[in-house]
């Protein structure tokens, strides 16, 4: 057969084997998921197609009889029976890993969610089976036009590597299903990379035995594929999510000391905490951390173990993290879940008993993390009041900028408002920057401006409130600044600045709206770990929180001083006062600072 009809042969067979399985994987879709009968119509008319070509295939098959190969018929012969082998070895590992999912989309009790992964596995499934199915029948009409006496040895070998792969996924499945989470490492990951390592072996070794022109070992063809198969199953492995912090967080006692009562507007989104008669206690915990991977593991015992003994030691009424509870960098956690995190600390404080609510770091929905903000945020939801009984996350927020914006309102036992506790997201990164931090803004400052203004007139003057976020404004460092340059008009309450103020470079105001509005008189923020002073300037108290993190800035866990949390009283009259607690203070008597 000339060059040229083969070329046409090929062509008819692309495109031939292309309708046939897009007419079949529309059948599917139609049978399994649609019933959406108009469907069949282009099935119809890609089965017409797909004879027709067929049809002019077939002539061009016959117009030579069987002979000796020639050395152009070996060359062919060896590349189909190659990409053949690659395309049915890659389908042996697709189809379980898609079943597997399959499996697990069906046990999901959103129907969403199985319409969306039923659809992706059927589109991987049509791709393979294309690949396969066009080398396969590429094979038999280089086959039809000679005699190939190495034929016979394929079809042996693709047989025995077909059974033997079946079996390997048949055992890999039956491990996944009786042992999946008891192992730190991913059963599937592991048993993929194996497969992987099985196949390459498989090229080099068996298969060269069948063709006609052995390819030599290249060691450089082999990195080039091997380092990205490797690459995604590192990934893989270091997006698992990893509960070995489970045991500690079983044996935690239940600490919560008096019971608030706690309300919840599905309309508003806003939870009521009613405080009885006396000193409420805010707890502010910040930059905690947690990795959640096999690597990470004495880090993530640490930061949950100092969370429980600052509790202890302060037995707060009200837990405010702001922001990085996780940290899915790969970097110092050798992990990118960011799943995991939040459901051992959520599962630590049920077990504490004492109400929390969260805000978002720039480092909880990192680009690189296995889950997105929108999955996360209903990770959260699900983990929230209505199932938890202490998680505060609002079901309902409002549609400005940010992961989570809310209010809290805390008020005494006779209903009147004691503080409006305001939870901003000051978002992530601007332009894709690492360093580039985002701000909060002007439709969330609008927002706050509307609230403390609604607050105010339900109440009939200005209302008291607080606020938190994660990244420190631009006020932080220029308060910073004053003070350090004995500027009279600040005022420098405690703590110690132990590394520069990492603030937005942008700025909508929000510092300045606080000042005008006179509602707000202390806000809360964390983001730099080393960073603990409490400075008041224009009248509002600029406090970062004293920092959890065992893990992320290097060398820090040999350092002491800057670990702990913030402590913030508030009385009847909605006065309040505000100390840090350092964990090296615990044993010690109070220090007494306010």
């Amino acid at each position: 057969m000339d060059e040229l009809l083969f070329k046409k042969l090929r062509r008819l067979t692309w495109f031939g084997t292309g309708c046939a399985v897009l007419a079949l994987s529309i059948t599917l879709y139609v049978v399994l998921m649609s019933w959406q009968l108009w469907l069949l119509l282009p099935v119809a008319l890609l089965a017409a197609l797909t004879a027709g070509l067929e049809t002019e295939r077939r002539k061009i098959r016959l117009l030579r009889l069987p002979g000796s190969p020639d050395d152009t018929g070996k060359d062919r012969f060896d590349k189909y029976a190659r990409h053949s082998s690659y395309a049915i070895l890659f389908m042996l590992w697709q189809f379980p890993m898609a079943a597997i999912d399959s499996f697990r989309i069906v046990v999901s009790s959103r129907e969403v969610e199985w319409a969306r992964g039923m659809t992706v596995a059927l589109i991987e499934l049509v791709l393979v089976s294309f690949f396969v199915i066009k080398n396969l029948r590429m094979l038999a009409s280089v086959c039809e036009t000679a005699e190939f006496g190495n034929l016979p040895a394929y079809k042996r070998v693709m047989r025995r590597a077909v059974l033997s792969a079946l079996v390997y996924w048949f055992v890999a499945g039956v491990v996944w299903f009786l042992f999946d989470r008891i192992f730190v490492l991913d059963i599937l990951t592991f048993f993929s990379a194996v497969y992987f390592f099985m196949t390459v072996r498989f090229h080099v070794k068996v298969l060269r035995g069948v063709v006609y022109k052995p390819r030599k070992f290249n060691k450089w063809v082999v990195a080039a594929v091997a380092v990205p198969v490797c690459a995604v199953l590192l990934y893989s492995w270091m997006s698992r999510d990893h509960w070995l912090t489970q045991p500690y967080i079983n044996s935690v006692p239940y600490i919560a000391e008096r019971r608030t009562k706690i309300a919840y507007d599905d309309d508003t989104g806003v939870y009521t905490v009613t405080k009885p008669a006396g000193e409420f206690r805010i707890l502010q915990l910040t930059d905690i951390h947690i990795g959640g991977s096999v690597l990470s593991y004495d880090k993530d015992d640490l930061a949950l173990k100092t969370v429980f003994e600052l509790l202890k030691a302060t037995k707060p009424d009200l837990v405010v993290v702001t922001g990085d509870l996780s940290f899915p960098m790969g970097v110092s956690s050798f992990s990118f879940n960011n799943t995991a995190s939040v459901q051992q600390f959520a599962a630590f404080m049920r077990n504490t008993g004492i109400p929390w609510a969260f805000t978002y770091g720039n480092h909880d929905t990192e680009a690189i993390a296995a889950t997105g903000a929108d999955t996360l945020d209903e990770l959260y939801r699900a983990l929230s009041w209505k199932t938890s009984r202490t998680l505060l996350y609002p079901y309902v927020q409002p549609e400005i900028t940010g992961r989570s914006n809310q209010l809290i309102e805390l008020r005494n036992e006779d209903g009147a408002l004691v503080q409006a506790l305001f939870l901003l997201d000051s978002n992530a990164y601007m332009d894709g920057g690492l360093n580039n931090y985002d701000y909060i803004r002007k439709d969330q400052i609008d927002w706050y401006a509307a609230e403390v203004a609604r607050l105010s007139a339900e109440a009939g003057k200005t209302v008291p409130s607080l606020m938190f976020f994660h990244i420190p404004l631009p006020e932080y460092r220029t308060a910073y600044e004053l003070a350090q340059s004995g500027d009279p008009s600040v005022t420098w309450h405690y703590g110690t600045n132990g590394e520069g103020i990492s603030c937005s470079t942008g700025n909508d105001g929000l510092f300045d709206t606080i000042v005008g509005l006179g509602s707000t008189k202390a806000v809360f923020c964390g983001h730099d770990h080393y960073n603990n002073a409490s400075i008041t300037y224009r009248g509002v108290r600029l406090t970062y929180g004293m920092s959890i993190d065992w893990l992320v800035e290097p060398g820090i866990a040999r350092s002491m001083s800057q670990r702990g949390a913030t402590l913030i009283t508030v009385a009847d009259d909605g006065s309040f006062g505000i100390r840090p607690v350092p964990l090296e203070s615990l044993d010690k008597p109070d220090s007494g600072r306010k």
